[in-house]
């Protein structure tokens, strides 16, 4: 099935030629030097003995050679774990949770053993289907990274049918499942996939610009941080026909802002997960948190306020963590949702819920209010032990100006009052000046410590 899928994507390929496949502030490349760039891994592999079944550790980012190594071993029917930059730190674990046998670096064309055997009973099912593997390892930003463990057949398939054309910006990483999305929707449609050598709010608005982008991929964090910079007031972004969000809880009121700052854009809420792939979804609206989701391949229940989902594109399993599957094959996701109708509102996760005195507060409402206090440049809101309450809210800031502490606490506690209960205002506060968003864009609600 995957020879066949990367044959119609070689036919593409060809077809488009000398169309830009690639391009970012330094040069361009086109699908016949892509093609070339596959054609020189395929080679390599073949020299350096990776058979079907091999499980290799693949250091790469949206580059030709990173591309071509990626597409080149999953023709060799490889099993990948995917290692992008932000996550070399990282590197050796991955290489041990997964059990890789060899690394290949796109960087420096190096091809290495390592000192793993490959031995997992994930991979023996994709042996046995003589299909290749994809490994992607959460971000770890609520904890460990867990190693997800897809078959790369069937991430491929849904591509098989052509979609638009649009020029997008790369804006999701190498070894995220939506970044992989991003890449794979572009090139089935030999579309051009565009390269920022930084995620700051100027630059992207400036690529967005130059190479008259289409469509942009992001998160609520980075929306947030695109507005309040305004930067996007300083570049002609009258190109950008689709802005796609998802990874987290989008807030009304930067929906609400964002029809302001982009009246011509559409807003499309996406929901995906590493577990699961990414749905079909449909926005009830430009500034609704509503959506519908589902198609072919996927369906979906709500249990007990829970959202759980049964997807042709699931993966196998974790590497190290139990199966998060239902018997009859649904993920449980761990959202918390209300359901009207065929509409979804995502509510948050489960896992981040705070409960103060057996009252709940769910993090991302008082996000959204304390983003609209000025002088705060961004929020986290998680929940510490309390010896009588259980928990307590606490509320670490990133300040955007130079307000005392003490004031910007006042401010934030003046603001609250009144719009929430009590009990959901921050009882302890704490002040960084580091990001709080990984670099996956997904706000880090857990303290600095932990």
């Amino acid at each position: 099935m995957v020879e066949r899928m990367l044959d119609v994507l070689a036919a593409r390929f060809a077809h488009a030629g000398d169309a830009t496949a690639l391009a970012n502030d330094d040069t361009s490349f086109s699908y016949n030097e892509l093609s070339a760039s596959i054609e020189t891994w395929t080679q390599r592999l073949a020299a350096a003995g990776i058979e079907p079944g091999t499980v290799v550790l693949l250091r790469g980012d949206f580059t030709p050679d990173g591309i071509g190594a990626l597409l080149a071993l999953l023709g060799r029917g490889a099993i990948i774990i995917l290692v992008a930059p932000s996550s070399f730190e990282k590197q050796a674990e991955f290489a041990r949770v997964g059990h890789a046998q060899v690394c290949v670096d796109s960087f420096d064309g190096t091809i290495t053993g390592l000192a793993y055997d490959g031995d997992q009973a994930l991979y023996d099912e994709l042996r046995k289907a003589t299909d290749p593997g994809i490994v992607l390892f959460s971000s770890g930003s609520s904890g460990t990274s867990k190693g997800t463990v897809h078959n790369a057949a069937r991430l491929l398939e849904k591509f098989r049918e052509p979609g638009k054309n649009l020029r997008t910006l790369a804006f999701l990483l190498f070894d995220h499942i939506a970044g992989l999305d991003t890449l794979l929707y572009s090139l089935a449609n030999t579309s051009t996939l565009i390269l920022p050598n930084s995620r700051a709010p100027e630059d992207i608005c400036r690529l967005l610009s130059e190479y008259k982008v289409e469509v942009l991929p992001t998160s609520p964090s980075f929306i947030n941080l695109l507005l309040l910079s305004g930067a996007y007031a300083r570049h002609d972004l009258s190109s950008l026909k689709i802005i796609t969000y998802g990874s987290e809880m989008m807030s009304q009121a930067t929906l609400d802002r964002c029809a302001v700052a982009f009246p011509d854009i559409r807003m499309l809420q996406k929901y995906g997960t590493s577990e699961t792939g990414a749905l079909p979804t449909r926005s009830k609206s430009n500034t609704s948190t509503w959506l519908k989701l589902g198609g072919e391949g996927f369906e979906w229940r709500e249990r007990d306020g829970l959202f759980e989902i049964r997807s042709k594109t699931a993966m196998l399993g974790y590497l190290n963590a139990p199966s998060p599957f239902t018997d009859d094959g649904y993920f449980k996701t761990g959202d918390r949702i209300e359901v009207d109708g065929e509409y979804v509102r995502f509510l948050g996760r489960d896992s981040d819920i705070i409960n103060v005195g057996g009252q709940k507060v769910f993090p991302a409402e008082i996000e959204e209010l304390v983003r609209q206090v000025e002088g705060v440049h961004e929020v986290a809101i998680y929940g510490e032990a309390h010896a009588i309450l259980g928990a307590a809210v606490v509320a670490r800031i990133r300040p955007s100006d130079e307000t005392l502490p003490a004031e910007l606490r006042m401010r934030i506690r003046t603001f609250l009052s009144g719009k929430v209960e009590t009990y959901k205002i921050p009882q302890k506060f704490k002040f960084t000046n580091e990001s709080l968003t990984t670099d996956r864009f997904k706000v880090i609600r857990r303290a600095a410590d932990e």
